[in-house]
């Protein structure tokens, strides 16, 4: 029996949510934001709660029951107050700037790499070597994320790469003589 799904999601003052033919629609100060809930569960939606239940007995054990009030959990968190992260570059010569839509990358390749970057998403190039991205769509976000990181991702030996700012890169040790 999941221990998440038990638990109930406050909603935020600036926040409504509406629940409609299994479609859970949410509007709040970053825009709105929608998902298909499982038809195993009912959404309960109070004044300032919503929780999650299963429509039968035997779905309490279904591992998709503490997804979908996690996927739910998201969605209001990414409408109230946005999802960010932030991502760094080291290497000599490694630099990131926008130019309209696009983010311009320059890895150390012959060549420079153009990103179309989604409308949901916004991104500020503060230094040259750091990116900060932001969205309301928490999946959304770790997709362009992670396809901006696999450009270069950071290697042992050096540490030269785009990482994550919270990410611990275990560095080897080279050859020896």
């Amino acid at each position: 029996m999941s221990r998440i799904a038990k638990n109930s999601i406050t909603i935020p003052k600036e926040t409504t949510c509406n629940f409609d033919n299994s479609i859970l629609v949410a509007k709040g100060k970053m825009g709105e934001l929608s998902i298909n809930i499982n038809p195993l569960f009912k959404v309960d939606l109070s004044e300032d709660k919503i929780s999650v239940l299963p429509k039968n007995e035997k779905d309490k054990k279904n591992p998709i029951w503490g997804t979908t009030r996690a996927h739910i959990a998201n969605l209001i968190q990414g409408v109230s107050k946005g999802f960010s992260k932030t991502l760094e570059m080291n290497g000599t010569g490694y630099r990131a700037t926008m130019s309209g839509t696009k983010l311009k990358l320059q890895l150390g390749y012959s060549h420079d790499i153009d990103y179309e970057i989604p409308k949901e998403i916004k991104v500020e190039v503060s230094k040259q070597n750091t990116i900060k991205l932001s969205g309301s769509n928490k999946e959304k976000l770790g997709a362009v994320a992670a396809n901006i990181r696999s450009f270069r991702k950071p290697e042992p030996f050096k540490g030269k790469g785009i990482k994550y700012d919270n990410e611990f890169i275990f560095r080897k040790e080279g050859k020896k003589k």
